[in-house]
Parts: structure tokens; C-alpha cells; sequence
């Protein structure tokens, strides 16, 4: 692979104030491509020359390109539109699940371009990321693009700082340092965080337009965790333990966890718990009630119900302008997002609750979206962070 070293480092002021004009400007562009930099200067405040500067360097470094001139009208020079380059760089990408891991590559705007799905049962970390890595680099191989780095999402206790997953007890994994490992493997600048708070990321650069203004993430599979941004901002708390609401208790469930109570949320609504009850795998289940079979539909409403109760929780303690449900149900099932804001109607305060409840915008992709925007926030949040190995 090839390597692309961490960019220059902000040590002053200055520095900080031009990386978040840069920022700004690869965000417009994103928002509003093909896009003139007299529009840039308008939609961000900055100066006409500090819009030409910036956009010189990102094209420098690839990020963004030049489209054929477009005329003007009245007197002046043409315009000549720019937009991102989603030709030169992917992202890769990479989503730990329980049972299998997911590899991508994603263009700038957050498409998935090729993704392989690999089961890894009983493989120990190391030997779980070193595959990972190696199904990276065929990836890489058959998509001729320069890899910006390595975005990787995992549910359980990650601390992002460090890249290390601190504890995640589907896997059996505890302070494991994922991104000095994949580092070492790949030699790309890698990094790491939870998968409900990547998605947010996700929402917010490519998804729903009132994720910028808040948004919840609630995430629902064999993980069940949470993650809240108001802003451009993601909270985390200490060592980014924040969003953990697998424990949260749910009505009417004696469901067994394994914290020792009943009636927690992971352990009542978890794919593993619904699969168990119907007594076969859960894609199987899932593609049953998809085809519409009455019991295999049932598991599910009643199961998006319990789903509803914390999510009328979360929506009324945090109060989003959205509310977002991962859950892979909500795309094949319809009536299980129906049956989720019928709950969350019921028992929270907020009036318009059934309009701020919505479903993922990267049904299908979510998982490998969600290691792709691990590594694309810190793109666009400062792209001074990559530096173009051509350069």
C-alpha cells in the first residue's frame, strides 16, 4: 500500500484559523458543487483571495478539480466551477461486527465503491486485522486511486484518541490498540471510533440536512449504542465512553444481559436475542419477514416497538432537531419504522416526534459507511491533516 503521512501539524493560531478556512471551503464545495469561488467567498465570508488560495491548494493536493469554464453573464470573465475530485483518493474503510467485518472504499462524497463482507468467528484480533488489511490491499489494487487513509468503526467502548477499542464484549476484545496495529499493517494513516458516532459524522456531512443542526444515533444490531451531536460537534465524554445505552431497562422484558439484571435494552432488541427466540439465523429471519411472512413480521413490529421506547427517551432527554434509527430491519420490513414512531408517539413529549424519527440515510451500506466517515470527518474538518504523497 501506499503510504500517506499525517499532514502538518497546528501548533499556533494561525495555523488553526486557515485550516478551518480550508475547511470551510471543501465543505461548500461538498454542499454545492460544481461550485464558482465567487459563490465559496459568499456562502463562507471569506475573501475573494483567500477562497483562490485555498482552492489552489486542494486542487494541489487533489481534492478538488476544475470543470470547463461556463459563461458569465453581463461583463467579466467566465466562471470556472469546481468540484471534488472523487477520481484521485478513496477512503478505506473498515466496520468490526461481532461476526463479520466489512472492507470499503469510499469516494469523497461518501459512496461506496467496492466493499467485501468477511465472517471471523474465532479469530483473534490480531489475526482478525491482519485480514482485514490484506482484503484492503486487494481492494486498493483494483481501483487505481490513492488511499487516504483508514477509517475504521466498531460498536462497544472505543476511545478515539488512542484508537484503541476498550472493551467490546461480543468480540471478547479489551484495550486492544486497532489503529497501532493496522497502522503497522498497512502503513496508512488510520483512525478509529465508535460506529454510532461515525455514522452521525456520516449524517452530518452526507445525510439528512437537519443532522447539522442535532441529531441522536441509535443504533440497533447485535451492538445497541447511541451517539448525540448538537452543531458540528459529537460528544464523547472521557475516553469516549459516551452513547452507552445498551444497560437502559426496558418495560415488560425479563430478558437475561450479561450484566447479571433483566430487561436490558441490547439484551431484549439484539439481533442475537431475536434470532434466538425464532430459532434460526438472523438473515434468515430478516429475509422471511421481508417476504412478508405474518410470525417472522410480528418478531419484528414488536421488537420496533421496545426499539421506540428508547428512542422516545433519548429524543425527549436530548431533544434533536432528528432522531436516527440504524436498524437493518427499517429498510426490508415496513412497518417496523411505522411501529417505532407509534411508540415513541406514545411516550414522549415532543409533538412532532413522528417526523423527526427517520431511518438511515446509507441503508445497505451503513456498516461500511460508518468506517468511511471515521476518516472523511477528519478530512473535511481539516484537510491540511492529509498530505498528497505526490507532492
Amino acid at each position: 500500500m501506499t503510504a500517506v503521512a499525517d499532514g502538518p501539524q497546528r501548533t499556533d493560531g494561525r495555523g488553526a484559523r486557515r485550516s478551518a478556512a480550508a475547511s470551510s471551503v471543501l465543505r461548500a464545495v461538498l454542499d454545492e458543487g460544481p461550485i464558482a469561488r465567487s459563490t465559496i467567498a459568499r456562502r463562507t465570508g471569506l475573501s475573494a483571495a483567500a477562497v483562490t488560495g485555498h482552492t489552489a491548494d486542494l486542487l494541489r493536493r487533489g481534492l478538488l478539480r476544475e470543470l470547463p469554464e461556463t459563461a458569465k453573464r453581463g461583463v467579466g470573465r467566465p466562471h470556472v466551477p469546481i468540484d471534488l475530485d472523487t477520481g484521485r483518493h478513496v477512503a478505506g474503510a473498515l466496520h468490526l461486527a461481532a461476526h463479520h467485518a466489512t472492507v470499503a472504499l469510499l469516494d469523497l462524497r461518501g459512496n461506496v465503491l467496492a466493499q467485501q463482507e468477511e465472517p471471523h468467528d474465532g479469530l483473534a484480533a490480531e489475526d482478525l486485522l491482519a485480514r482485514a488489511a490484506e482484503i484492503l490491499d486487494d481492494l486498493l489494487l483494483g481501483h487505481d486511486r490513492e488511499p487516504l487513509g483508514l477509517g475504521v468503526a466498531t460498536g462497544g467502548w472505543v476511545d478515539r484518541a488512542s484508537g484503541t477499542v476498550v472493551e467490546h464484549p461480543l468480540l471478547g476484545w479489551r484495550d486492544v490498540p486497532v489503529r497501532d496495529l493496522l497502522t503497522a499493517a498497512t502503513g496508512l494513516t488510520v483512525a478509529v471510533d465508535g460506529h454510532a458516532r461515525s455514522l452521525v459524522h456520516a449524517e452530518q456531512l452526507f445525510g439528512h440536512p437537519r443532522a447539522r443542526e442535532s441529531v441522536v444515533q441509535l443504533f440497533t444490531g447485535n451492538v445497541v449504542d447511541a451517539a448525540f451531536a448538537t452543531g458540528g460537534t459529537v460528544h464523547h465524554g472521557p475516553r469516549s465512553a459516551a452513547g452507552a445505552v445498551a444497560h437502559l431497562p426496558v418495560d415488560d422484558s425479563v430478558e437475561p444481559c450479561r450484566c447479571g439484571r433483566t430487561g436490558c435494552l441490547e439484551a431484549t432488541v439484539s439481533e442475537a436475542t431475536l434470532a434466538r427466540k425464532a430459532g434460526m439465523p438472523f438473515p434468515e429471519l430478516l429475509a422471511l419477514a421481508a417476504a412478508g411472512e405474518t410470525s417472522a413480521v410480528r418478531l419484528f413490529h414488536d421488537r420496533a416497538r421496545l426499539i421506540g421506547q428508547a428512542a422516545a427517551l433519548l429524543l425527549d432527554v436530548l431533544n434533536p432537531a432528528v432522531l436516527v434509527v440504524v436498524d437493518r430491519s427499517i429498510a426490508v420490513v415496513p412497518s417496523c419504522l411505522p411501529a417505532i414512531r407509534d411508540e415513541v408517539g406514545d411516550r414522549s413529549r415532543r409533538l412532532d416526534s413522528a417526523e423527526t424519527v427517520v431511518g438511515t440515510s446509507f441503508p445497505g451500506t451503513e456498516l461500511a459507511t460508518a468506517g468511511g466517515a471515521v476518516l472523511l470527518d477528519l478530512l473535511y474538518d481539516d484537510p491540511s491533516y492529509f498530505t498528497n504523497s505526490q507532492n
